[in-house]
């Protein structure tokens, strides 16, 4: 599966510098985009992978490639002040804005920022009661690689989640979302950053990704048990959710 979101000829480490760069150009927008494009259905998404976690108070969470770092303040609402997150991405400006967020808020405390990469994550072996990644898997250098980390770094009877943009199998919704993604969010991407490309992106890197029944395949193969999908707003969302086995 390794590659499976790269044009072909990419190779891992061009990819990343291309997505670094185009996140870096559209971090003081992102939160807000995300919010116009989704019709301010992006924060019920998050609650949804959050919840997927299965976390508890006290519990420690991990968000790979966490963005601006408000799906890390999910998981913090969930494991409370008595517990602990870890929102770790490879984008100084992401970092950056994760930064101003959390300290808009009294449960921004409960979330470390740490720098680096979602298929390499600096921690040791079960460090974590659930790991989450948030639409980031279509724009990794590897997705098998990062989604076999993120298991790794869960202690087993946790849990790893995803939430992805999926693909919608319904006729008519599957041709408007299209539509949408294609003509309409780049045209609004454009008028949000003043250039075009990194919302041109957006719908070119869904093409790319497989769809949300092979992720959900992937994470079996990986070892994860229990790997289910939940479709939200008409299946153009994924959560993607999983559990580390523990040992017979």
């Amino acid at each position: 599966m390794t590659g499976l979101t790269q044009e072909p000829g990419d190779s891992p480490e061009a990819k990343a510098e291309a997505v670094r760069a185009m996140f870096a150009s559209i971090a003081h927008r992102y939160d807000l985009l995300n919010s116009v494009l989704s019709l301010n259905q992006d924060r019920y998404w998050r609650s949804c992978a959050a919840a997927a976690c299965g976390l508890k108070p006290g519990d420690r969470a991990l968000d790979v490639a966490c963005g601006t770092g408000l799906l890390a303040l999910e998981l913090a609402r969930l494991v409370g002040r008595e517990g602990r997150v870890v929102g770790l991405d490879f984008c100084p400006e992401m970092l950056a804005r994760a930064r101003e967020n959390l300290e808009r808020t009294p449960l921004g405390e409960v979330v470390e920022l740490a720098a680096g990469e979602a298929t390499d994550l600096p921690f040791p072996d079960h460090s974590f009661d659930a790991a989450a990644i948030g639409f980031a898997l279509r724009t990794v250098p590897d997705l098998e690689q990062t989604i076999a980390e993120m298991v790794r770094v869960v202690r087993p009877g946790g849990r790893v989640v995803s939430l992805e943009l999926a693909k919608p199998e319904l006729p008519v919704l599957k041709q408007a979302y299209s539509l949408y993604l294609h003509r309409v969010v780049p045209l609004i991407g454009r008028l949000g950053v003043g250039f075009s490309g990194p919302y041109d992106f957006l719908s070119a890197s869904l093409e790319h990704f497989p769809h949300q029944a092979q992720i959900r395949d992937l994470f079996v193969r990986l070892g994860l048990v229990d790997a289910q999908y939940s479709k939200l707003t008409g299946g153009i969302v994924a959560v993607q959710a999983g559990t580390k086995p523990r040992p017979s």
